[in-house]
């Protein structure tokens, strides 16, 4: 198999990786620069040439494969008898310097609704390394045509129409998908709100509409669904960022967009163990 058939295995699989490249040799060396392996939690594609060099690129890939945050890293080997490595000599008599790149599984977002703003939304989010999902009840709304627009997409785009019941995606979404409720149809949206309460594993749930709609949701939920209020805070509406008060498709899109990388990034700095230390920039001291 190809390493980049191996990468696509992964990334179905929404297993981390890492993709393991001789990136420089200097002198005799198993493989030549350019040589790639990859690496996942309990199986290898390709080779760099194996012996210690590739024993301990495998165990260091394993570790990075469990890091909250893994960074790409250089590993360096000297391969000459008076070196002993964790796993042999290996005296081929050069030097090889090795690249590790962290795969990590990509984020997951479903959109419900591909109307003007669902398709304005699509566009935006298809220029992130993520898995998107789109889906809708109405078959126009998914035509190749319509979603000519996101043909260069970056993101791995989903389409998927259900004609009667869309919340029934939700059970297929892959763990922490975020799910964003946009629909034509409130009944939709009601239905969808409630089946992504009693849905485990989703990520954030955001539902657009307005302070109105949402009371009537929420008594809906409560008094119909039966979940308590807590469950029911798990819902963010409005959703987008707080005083961009436009109404056009795109404008909506850019801060339902804005939004939600940034709930990205809160995700990402509460899986590292020193979050302080992961901001780009340092916090303010404090005054006191």
């Amino acid at each position: 198999m190809s390493w980049v058939a191996a990468v696509a295995r992964l990334r179905a699989r929404r297993e981390p990786g890492v993709l393991v490249t001789v990136a420089t040799v200097r002198g005799h060396a198993p493989r030549p620069a350019g040589a790639k392996l990859v690496v996942g939690r309990t199986e290898t594609w390709g080779s760099i040439g194996g012996g210690n060099i590739e024993a301990v690129a495998i165990d260091r890939a394993r570790e990075l494969n469990g890091a909250p945050d893994p960074e790409p890293e250089l590993m360096e080997f000297a391969l000459n008898d008076k070196v002993t490595g964790r796993h042999g000599v290996q005296c081929c008599g050069g030097a090889v310097t090795v690249l590790l790149e962290p795969l990590p599984v990509v984020q997951a977002v479903a959109v419900f609704g591909v109307g003007h703003v669902g398709l304005e939304l699509a566009r935006i989010l298809a220029r992130h390394d993520l898995d998107l999902h789109l889906v809708d009840t109405r078959p126009d709304m998914l035509t190749d045509e319509r979603l000519g627009v996101l043909a260069d997409a970056v993101a791995h785009v989903h389409v998927h129409h259900t004609p009667l019941l869309p919340e029934e995606v939700l059970a297929e979404l892959p763990p922490g998908a975020h799910v964003l409720i946009m629909t034509h149809d409130h009944a939709e949206d009601a239905a969808l709100c409630d089946t992504a309460l009693r849905t485990a594993g989703l990520g954030s749930i955001g539902l657009i509409g307005s302070a109105a709609k949402w009371a009537r949701f929420r008594q809906r939920l409560a008094t119909e669904g039966g979940h308590d209020a807590a469950a029911i805070d798990r819902i963010k509406t409005p959703i987008g960022v707080a005083g961009i008060t436009g109404k056009e498709p795109a404008t909506i899109a850019v801060s339902v967009a804005a939004d939600l990388l940034r709930t990205f990034e809160e995700e990402r700095l509460r899986s590292v163990p020193n979050p302080v230390a992961a901001l780009p920039y340092p916090p303010l001291a404090s005054s006191a």
